[in-house]
């Protein structure tokens, strides 16, 4: 299913995206079994996605089209969101860009920090102030949404963990963030202001045909793109985390719990980022602008679109 979360009328409810781009309010169709809100439809796992199913199935169903509602981010206030770093040629590259050499102990275990969960955003207008667009960046990124409360998974099994795949945008603000870095605490401000996500989430099952499995977790062949202003400027594949999805959760469960409802991000893909592409040979050094367009795409999942808006401090 395409799970998402919109506005209409005033309300917040949850929908399933039909392949013709038509919204079923779950909670109405279903004459209130299942809920209008993502949070307590993720808790209830497997049982409400199958009922979901089996109610998106009737022909005789009433539909909202996406021009009539707002598309909001699938879920709106997670209790916790992480963001890792699991493509090793964006990292090589980042580090580059800094002037350092790639570090070895990369390759030891996957790591993550903790992103602002209370500063999250759907398709749509992105608020920055004037210090963040001093070196602006989108990042290019595929996050996981967590099913069933876990702690101490192995990788082997952590797929069995996730609810749902879906597009995030980790904005970055990278002239405050270089600053940060010099302190050995990673970044904090130049990141916080935003994170965006959507449209929807695409659950588990429907991505099996494009599923490549192995024995540290599943990846998945999704074409990833960005375009800026219409002009493309990102390329890669999901199918080339280094690290997978099973091995962040194994990392990130270890002597704690995760949470239905909890997001983990990939972190950027290759050439995921203007900071990674501006330290290209022949390429011109090049950040976002007020009024900047930012598409980014993967397969399956959809396009999320964003448009960068200055306001005053």
């Amino acid at each position: 299913m395409r799970l998402l979360t919109f506005q209409y009328k005033k309300m917040i409810r949850i929908g399933h995206l039909t392949d013709h781009n038509k919204i079923i309010d779950l909670a109405s169709a279903s004459h209130g079994l299942l809920p209008s809100d993502m949070m307590s439809f993720i808790e209830k796992g497997e049982y409400n996605r199958l009922l979901a199913k089996k109610i998106a199935a009737n022909d005789d169903l009433a539909f909202l089209t996406p021009s009539k509602v707002k598309i909001l981010a699938p879920i709106p206030n997670p209790q916790s969101l992480l963001d890792g770093y699991a493509f090793k040629e964006h990292v090589k590259a980042g580090r580059k860009a800094r002037g350092l050499d790639m570090i070895k102990e990369y390759d030891d275990f996957p790591v993550f920090y903790f992103q602002n969960n209370r500063a999250v955003t759907g398709p749509g207008d992105v608020l920055v102030m004037e210090e963040h667009l001093e070196k602006l960046d989108f990042e290019l990124e595929c996050a996981i949404v967590i099913g069933t409360k876990c702690r101490n998974v192995k990788a082997s099994e952590a797929d069995e963990c996730i609810a749902g795949y879906m597009i995030m945008n980790d904005w970055s603000a990278r002239a405050i963030q270089q600053k940060e870095m010099k302190l050995n605490l990673g970044p904090v401000k130049g990141k916080d202001f935003a994170t965006s996500f959507g449209p929807f989430i695409t659950t588990r099952d429907e991505l099996e045909m494009y599923r490549i499995p192995g024995p540290n977790g599943e990846r998945y062949d999704l074409k990833m793109t960005c375009e800026v202003n219409g002009k493309k400027v990102s390329e890669d594949n999901l199918k080339n985390m280094t690290w997978t999805f099973a091995q962040i959760i194994e990392r990130a469960s270890r002597g704690t719990d995760l949470f239905p409802g909890d997001i983990i991000g990939s972190g950027t893909c290759g050439t995921g980022c203007f900071l990674e592409l501006n330290s290209y040979p022949n390429n011109d050094e090049t950040w976002l602008e007020s009024g900047d367009v930012v598409e980014l795409s993967i397969d399956m999942l959809g396009s999320l679109r964003n448009t960068i808006v200055k306001i005053e401090s």
